[in-house]
């Protein structure tokens, strides 16, 4: 059995084992992770041994913390990060790289058929009748995009948004409200088969399924790093969500929404941001929040675009594909029959 788990802005651990009679033998740890005394690496592989393969991953984090030296210094990696990599051993988890992923280039559509969209991506995955799929999406219409369970009159300001041309739509994921602009949002989306991020628990699989894009924003001069749950920030504020829905298929979207340039009045007009949401935030102003990437690095959207796909491409690969007729037939039904209704917009009054 073999796990590998590329910790969120640091390093890549491996671990190795055969499975003996229900516990884990022959246990090898490696990785380009720094660790020091040497004998803290023969201090985790002995907290491995043995385990039962049924081990959650808070208990084998807890006996590789318990085994450490007082005076160990890991850099690049964490006991959670060597639990996930044993889970992801134990479960046959799959990376990046094994698949061949399918690119998608960004095409203007209505916020309804990026909803719908992504709906049917992700179930055509799980079907098997589409590969790994990473898609950016082009925005023809200011919206607000509120997550599948937030209140719609807790979230918007609907007479706010009428006035200012903002249509409102409802999501198939959970999270939060955005506001989006043409031309002033980066949005994608990751289809993947639930392997990619087996054995993994909910919280570490955000970070892991972008940990791509921090470093694209690392190697424009964007300091971003992942803050849970789902925010990529800087130092000078959040610059983006992310959102996930698992399907019963065993398929996993998950999607990012970044701000690229934002009009940070009108956002705070039409969302109905609470003191509450924003008081663990150590803010006062979700406008505060909020540092768009064109000012960080002084590049063109598109220029960024790029460098993302290509940071992907490069670390993964990437063919260029295409949404089929079948697939735009089907978001277009669902369009009509799903995320324009009233029904599903006001699902959560």
């Amino acid at each position: 059995m073999k796990g590998e788990y590329k910790v969120p802005g640091g390093k890549l651990i491996i671990v190795e084992a055969e499975e003996r009679d229900g516990h884990l033998v022959d246990v090898i740890i490696s990785g380009d992770f720094f660790l020091e005394p040497d004998e803290a690496l023969d201090a985790m592989t002995r907290a491995i041994e043995g385990l039962p393969v049924t081990s959650d991953a808070g208990e084998i984090a807890r006996r590789v913390r318990d085994s450490l030296p007082d005076d160990v210094v890991m850099l690049g990696v964490h006991p959670e990060a060597v639990a996930t990599a044993v889970r992801r051993a134990i479960a046959d988890a799959r990376s990046f790289a094994e698949y061949d992923w399918e690119f998608l280039a960004p095409e203007p559509l209505s916020a309804a058929e990026h909803m719908a969209l992504d709906q049917v991506l992700t179930e055509e995955v799980g079907a098997g009748r589409r590969g790994p799929t990473l898609r950016f999406w082009e925005w023809n219409e200011k919206a607000v995009i509120i997550g599948s369970f937030q209140s719609l009159r807790n979230e918007v300001d609907l007479d706010e948004a009428t006035s200012r041309g903002v249509g409102v739509f409802r999501r198939v994921s959970g999270g939060g409200a955005m506001f989006i602009e043409p031309g002033n949002t980066i949005t994608y989306s990751i289809y993947a088969p639930a392997d990619l991020v087996r054995g993994m628990s909910f919280a570490d699989s955000y970070a892991f399924l972008d940990d791509w894009v921090l470093q694209a924003l690392n190697s424009i001069g964007i300091a971003a790093e992942y803050k849970p749950l789902n925010d990529i920030a800087s130092p000078l504020g959040k610059i983006g969500g992310a959102a996930q829905k698992r399907l019963g298929n065993g398929a996993v979207l998950h999607h990012v929404t970044m701000a690229y340039d934002i009009d940070a009045n009108a956002m705070m007009q039409v969302l109905r941001i609470g003191r509450e949401k924003l008081s663990d935030k150590g803010v006062t102003s979700a406008a505060k929040r909020v540092d768009p990437i064109k000012s960080q690095s002084g590049m063109t959207r598109t220029e960024v675009i790029d460098r993302m796909v290509d940071t992907f491409r490069q670390l993964y690969g990437l063919r260029d594909g295409v949404i089929t007729a079948a697939e735009r037939s089907r978001a277009t039904q669902l369009v009509r029959e799903k995320f324009l209704t009233d029904e599903w917009l006001r699902r959560v009054p």
